[in-house]
Protein backbone atom coordinates (compact mmCIF):
# COMPACT_ATOMS: atom_id res chain seq x y z
CA UNK A 1 0.00 0.00 0.00
CA UNK A 2 1.48 3.33 -1.08
CA UNK A 3 1.85 6.07 1.51
CA UNK A 4 -0.47 8.46 -0.39
CA UNK A 5 -3.13 5.73 -0.48
CA UNK A 6 -2.78 5.15 3.24
CA UNK A 7 -3.07 8.88 3.98
CA UNK A 8 -6.09 9.30 1.69
CA UNK A 9 -7.86 6.28 3.15
CA UNK A 10 -7.21 7.14 6.82
CA UNK A 11 -8.10 10.81 6.38
CA UNK A 12 -11.37 9.95 4.64
CA UNK A 13 -12.07 7.33 7.30
CA UNK A 14 -11.77 10.09 9.90
CA UNK A 15 -13.57 12.90 8.07
CA UNK A 16 -16.18 10.80 6.18
CA UNK A 17 -16.37 13.73 3.81
CA UNK A 18 -14.52 14.02 0.48
CA UNK A 19 -14.24 17.82 0.43
CA UNK A 20 -12.76 18.05 3.94
CA UNK A 21 -10.41 15.18 3.11
CA UNK A 22 -9.16 16.92 -0.01
CA UNK A 23 -8.66 20.18 1.93
CA UNK A 24 -6.66 18.44 4.66
CA UNK A 25 -4.46 16.62 2.16
CA UNK A 26 -4.06 19.58 -0.19
CA UNK A 27 -5.34 17.53 -3.14
CA UNK A 28 -8.13 17.94 -5.63
CA UNK A 29 -11.32 16.18 -4.57
CA UNK A 30 -11.27 14.12 -7.77
CA UNK A 31 -7.76 12.92 -6.95
CA UNK A 32 -8.91 11.66 -3.55
CA UNK A 33 -11.88 9.85 -5.11
CA UNK A 34 -9.63 8.28 -7.74
CA UNK A 35 -7.13 7.09 -5.12
CA UNK A 36 -9.87 5.44 -3.06
CA UNK A 37 -11.46 3.81 -6.12
CA UNK A 38 -8.12 2.36 -7.23
CA UNK A 39 -7.48 1.01 -3.75
CA UNK A 40 -10.92 -0.62 -3.64
CA UNK A 41 -10.41 -2.16 -7.07
CA UNK A 42 -7.06 -3.61 -6.04
CA UNK A 43 -8.52 -5.05 -2.83
CA UNK A 44 -11.65 -6.26 -4.62
CA UNK A 45 -14.02 -4.89 -1.98
CA UNK A 46 -15.65 -1.51 -1.22
CA UNK A 47 -14.16 0.34 1.75
CA UNK A 48 -16.78 3.11 1.88
CA UNK A 49 -20.49 3.35 1.32
CA UNK A 50 -21.24 6.53 -0.64
CA UNK A 51 -24.61 8.22 -1.03
CA UNK A 52 -25.60 11.77 -1.91
CA UNK A 53 -26.07 12.44 1.82
CA UNK A 54 -23.19 10.71 3.55
CA UNK A 55 -20.02 8.65 3.40
CA UNK A 56 -19.61 5.69 5.77
CA UNK A 57 -17.06 2.94 6.28
CA UNK A 58 -18.01 -0.60 5.33
CA UNK A 59 -17.14 -3.39 7.83
CA UNK A 60 -14.03 -4.17 5.75
CA UNK A 61 -13.14 -0.48 5.74
CA UNK A 62 -13.48 -0.33 9.53
CA UNK A 63 -11.15 -3.30 9.95
CA UNK A 64 -8.59 -1.84 7.55
CA UNK A 65 -8.68 1.49 9.42
CA UNK A 66 -8.17 -0.20 12.79
CA UNK A 67 -5.28 -2.30 11.45
CA UNK A 68 -3.54 0.53 9.61
CA UNK A 69 -3.86 3.37 12.10
CA UNK A 70 -1.21 2.24 14.65
CA UNK A 71 1.36 1.62 11.90
CA UNK A 72 0.59 4.95 10.24
CA UNK A 73 0.99 6.85 13.49
CA UNK A 74 4.31 5.12 14.12
CA UNK A 75 5.43 6.11 10.64
CA UNK A 76 4.46 9.74 11.29
CA UNK A 77 6.38 9.72 14.54
CA UNK A 78 9.48 8.27 12.86
CA UNK A 79 9.33 10.91 10.12
CA UNK A 80 8.95 13.70 12.67
CA UNK A 81 11.92 12.39 14.64
CA UNK A 82 14.01 12.22 11.46
CA UNK A 83 13.05 15.79 10.56
CA UNK A 84 14.03 16.93 14.05
CA UNK A 85 17.43 15.30 13.70
CA UNK A 86 17.95 16.84 10.24
CA UNK A 87 17.27 20.31 11.61
CA UNK A 88 19.86 19.78 14.30
CA UNK A 89 17.57 20.72 17.16
CA UNK A 90 19.00 19.47 20.42
CA UNK A 91 15.63 19.14 22.14
CA UNK A 92 12.20 19.17 20.54
CA UNK A 93 8.89 19.32 22.40
CA UNK A 94 5.63 18.84 20.51
CA UNK A 95 2.56 20.27 22.23
CA UNK A 96 -1.09 20.01 21.19
CA UNK A 97 -4.10 22.19 21.98
CA UNK A 98 -7.82 21.78 21.36
CA UNK A 99 -9.11 25.37 21.53
CA UNK A 100 -7.93 28.94 20.89
CA UNK A 101 -7.91 29.68 24.64
CA UNK A 102 -5.60 26.74 25.24
CA UNK A 103 -3.45 27.80 22.27
CA UNK A 104 -2.83 31.21 23.85
CA UNK A 105 -1.63 29.58 27.06
CA UNK A 106 0.57 27.09 25.18
CA UNK A 107 2.19 29.86 23.12
CA UNK A 108 3.00 31.95 26.19
CA UNK A 109 4.46 28.91 27.93
CA UNK A 110 6.56 28.04 24.88
CA UNK A 111 7.99 31.56 24.86
CA UNK A 112 8.94 31.31 28.53
CA UNK A 113 10.51 27.89 28.08
CA UNK A 114 12.64 28.88 25.10
CA UNK A 115 13.72 32.05 26.92
CA UNK A 116 15.04 29.90 29.77
CA UNK A 117 16.52 27.10 27.67
CA UNK A 118 18.59 27.68 24.54
CA UNK A 119 18.43 25.04 21.81
CA UNK A 120 14.85 24.03 22.63
CA UNK A 121 12.32 23.88 19.80
CA UNK A 122 8.63 23.85 20.84
CA UNK A 123 6.29 22.80 18.02
CA UNK A 124 2.59 23.39 18.43
CA UNK A 125 -0.34 21.79 16.61
CA UNK A 126 -4.10 21.72 16.91
CA UNK A 127 -5.74 18.51 18.11
CA UNK A 128 -8.83 17.78 16.02
CA UNK A 129 -11.96 16.80 17.92
CA UNK A 130 -12.69 13.65 15.85
CA UNK A 131 -9.42 12.09 17.12
CA UNK A 132 -8.75 13.68 20.53
CA UNK A 133 -6.14 11.20 21.82
CA UNK A 134 -4.65 9.70 18.65
CA UNK A 135 -1.75 12.18 18.32
CA UNK A 136 -0.62 11.82 21.94
CA UNK A 137 -0.80 8.03 21.84
CA UNK A 138 1.22 7.89 18.62
CA UNK A 139 3.88 10.29 19.92
CA UNK A 140 3.00 13.06 17.48
CA UNK A 141 2.68 15.30 20.55
CA UNK A 142 4.34 14.85 23.93
CA UNK A 143 1.49 16.54 25.80
CA UNK A 144 -1.67 18.47 25.05
CA UNK A 145 -4.17 20.86 26.60
CA UNK A 146 -7.70 19.59 26.17
CA UNK A 147 -11.20 19.58 27.65
CA UNK A 148 -12.34 17.42 30.50
CA UNK A 149 -13.46 14.73 30.99
CA UNK A 150 -10.45 12.55 30.21
CA UNK A 151 -10.84 9.01 31.56
CA UNK A 152 -8.15 7.04 29.72
CA UNK A 153 -6.02 4.49 31.65
CA UNK A 154 -2.84 5.30 29.70
CA UNK A 155 -3.11 9.09 30.07
CA UNK A 156 -2.35 11.27 33.11
CA UNK A 157 -4.38 14.43 33.69
CA UNK A 158 -3.05 17.57 35.34
CA UNK A 159 -4.81 20.37 37.24
CA UNK A 160 -7.45 22.59 35.66
CA UNK A 161 -5.79 25.48 33.79
CA UNK A 162 -8.84 27.22 32.31
CA UNK A 163 -12.49 27.08 33.40
CA UNK A 164 -15.16 28.70 31.22
CA UNK A 165 -18.90 29.16 31.62
CA UNK A 166 -20.94 27.25 29.09
CA UNK A 167 -23.00 28.69 26.26
CA UNK A 168 -25.63 27.11 24.03
CA UNK A 169 -25.32 28.15 20.38
CA UNK A 170 -28.59 28.58 18.47
CA UNK A 171 -29.70 30.07 15.18
CA UNK A 172 -30.65 33.73 15.52
CA UNK A 173 -34.32 32.87 14.81
CA UNK A 174 -34.46 29.80 17.07
CA UNK A 175 -37.31 29.84 19.64
CA UNK A 176 -34.71 29.64 22.42
CA UNK A 177 -33.71 33.24 21.66
CA UNK A 178 -37.16 34.33 22.89
CA UNK A 179 -36.97 32.29 26.10
CA UNK A 180 -36.25 33.85 29.49
CA UNK A 181 -33.82 30.99 30.17
CA UNK A 182 -33.15 27.71 28.36
CA UNK A 183 -33.14 24.60 30.58
CA UNK A 184 -32.09 20.99 30.14
CA UNK A 185 -35.73 19.99 29.73
CA UNK A 186 -36.04 22.37 26.77
CA UNK A 187 -33.43 20.36 24.84
CA UNK A 188 -36.02 17.65 24.15
CA UNK A 189 -37.75 20.12 21.83
CA UNK A 190 -34.70 20.74 19.64
CA UNK A 191 -31.76 18.83 18.13
CA UNK A 192 -28.34 18.85 19.74
CA UNK A 193 -25.41 18.68 17.32
CA UNK A 194 -22.76 16.30 18.57
CA UNK A 195 -19.71 14.51 17.17
CA UNK A 196 -18.69 11.04 16.02
CA UNK A 197 -15.50 9.20 15.14
CA UNK A 198 -12.98 8.60 17.95
CA UNK A 199 -14.61 10.87 20.53
CA UNK A 200 -15.23 8.70 23.65
CA UNK A 201 -18.92 8.16 24.49
CA UNK A 202 -18.39 9.39 28.06
CA UNK A 203 -17.07 12.70 26.68
CA UNK A 204 -20.07 13.12 24.40
CA UNK A 205 -22.54 12.34 27.18
CA UNK A 206 -20.84 14.86 29.46
CA UNK A 207 -21.02 17.68 26.93
CA UNK A 208 -24.19 16.66 25.05
CA UNK A 209 -26.59 14.72 27.32
CA UNK A 210 -28.77 12.07 25.76
CA UNK A 211 -31.80 12.68 28.03
CA UNK A 212 -33.34 15.48 30.04
CA UNK A 213 -33.56 15.19 33.85
CA UNK A 214 -37.12 13.86 33.47
CA UNK A 215 -35.91 11.15 31.08
CA UNK A 216 -37.09 12.61 27.78
CA UNK A 217 -34.74 11.76 24.87
CA UNK A 218 -32.78 14.62 23.35
CA UNK A 219 -32.57 14.35 19.54
CA UNK A 220 -29.01 14.30 18.19
CA UNK A 221 -27.38 15.17 14.91
CA UNK A 222 -23.77 14.20 14.20
CA UNK A 223 -21.20 16.66 12.84
CA UNK A 224 -17.81 15.65 11.49
CA UNK A 225 -15.89 18.50 13.12
CA UNK A 226 -16.34 21.73 15.06
CA UNK A 227 -16.56 23.92 11.94
CA UNK A 228 -19.32 21.68 10.59
CA UNK A 229 -21.21 22.03 13.87
CA UNK A 230 -21.01 25.83 13.63
CA UNK A 231 -22.26 25.73 10.04
CA UNK A 232 -25.15 23.43 11.01
CA UNK A 233 -26.20 25.77 13.82
CA UNK A 234 -26.00 28.70 11.39
CA UNK A 235 -28.25 26.81 8.98
CA UNK A 236 -30.84 26.21 11.71
CA UNK A 237 -30.35 22.44 11.84
CA UNK A 238 -29.75 22.26 15.59
CA UNK A 239 -27.95 23.68 18.64
CA UNK A 240 -24.60 22.93 20.20
CA UNK A 241 -22.44 23.95 23.16
CA UNK A 242 -19.19 25.85 23.63
CA UNK A 243 -17.30 27.84 26.24
CA UNK A 244 -18.22 31.49 26.70
CA UNK A 245 -14.86 32.89 25.53
CA UNK A 246 -14.98 30.84 22.33
CA UNK A 247 -17.43 33.40 20.96
CA UNK A 248 -14.46 35.76 20.51
CA UNK A 249 -13.03 33.32 17.97
CA UNK A 250 -16.10 31.63 16.48
CA UNK A 251 -18.90 34.21 16.63
CA UNK A 252 -21.13 34.35 13.53
CA UNK A 253 -23.90 36.81 12.52
CA UNK A 254 -26.38 33.92 12.11
CA UNK A 255 -25.75 32.46 15.56
CA UNK A 256 -26.63 33.58 19.10
CA UNK A 257 -24.65 32.42 22.16
CA UNK A 258 -27.00 32.06 25.16
CA UNK A 259 -26.01 31.42 28.79
CA UNK A 260 -26.48 27.79 29.81
CA UNK A 261 -25.51 27.21 33.47
CA UNK A 262 -27.25 23.82 33.64
CA UNK A 263 -24.19 21.86 32.48
CA UNK A 264 -20.74 21.98 34.13
CA UNK A 265 -18.24 24.63 33.17
CA UNK A 266 -15.86 23.63 30.38
CA UNK A 267 -12.45 22.96 31.92
CA UNK A 268 -9.10 22.55 30.16
CA UNK A 269 -6.31 20.40 31.57
CA UNK A 270 -2.86 19.19 30.52
CA UNK A 271 -2.78 15.57 29.36
CA UNK A 272 0.33 13.41 28.97
CA UNK A 273 1.18 9.71 28.73
CA UNK A 274 1.49 7.98 32.10
CA UNK A 275 4.82 6.52 31.04
CA UNK A 276 7.65 7.96 29.00
CA UNK A 277 7.21 11.66 29.84
CA UNK A 278 10.40 13.54 29.04
CA UNK A 279 12.09 15.99 31.46
CA UNK A 280 11.46 18.77 28.93
CA UNK A 281 7.74 18.00 28.99
CA UNK A 282 7.82 18.11 32.78
CA UNK A 283 9.48 21.54 32.72
CA UNK A 284 6.91 22.80 30.21
CA UNK A 285 4.11 21.63 32.50
CA UNK A 286 5.62 23.44 35.49
CA UNK A 287 5.86 26.70 33.54
CA UNK A 288 2.35 26.12 32.19
CA UNK A 289 0.97 25.79 35.71
CA UNK A 290 2.79 28.94 36.83
CA UNK A 291 1.31 30.90 33.92
CA UNK A 292 -2.21 29.61 34.54
CA UNK A 293 -2.03 30.60 38.22
CA UNK A 294 -0.96 34.13 37.27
Amino acid sequence: MERHEMEAFLTLAEELHFRRTSERLGLAQGRVSQTIRKLELRLGVPLFERTSRKVALTPVGEKLRDDLLPAYRQMQRALADAADAARGAREVLRVGYSSPMAAELVLRTADRLTARRSGVDVRIREIQLPDPFGPIRSGQVHLQITELPVDEPDLAVGPVLIAEDRRILVHREHPFTRSSGVTLEDLAATTVITFASAVPPYWLDYHCPRRTPSGAPIPRLVAGCWQDALAMVGAGRGVTFASARAEQYHGRPDTVWLPFPHLPRIEYVPVRPRTGTTPLAGEFLRILDEGARR
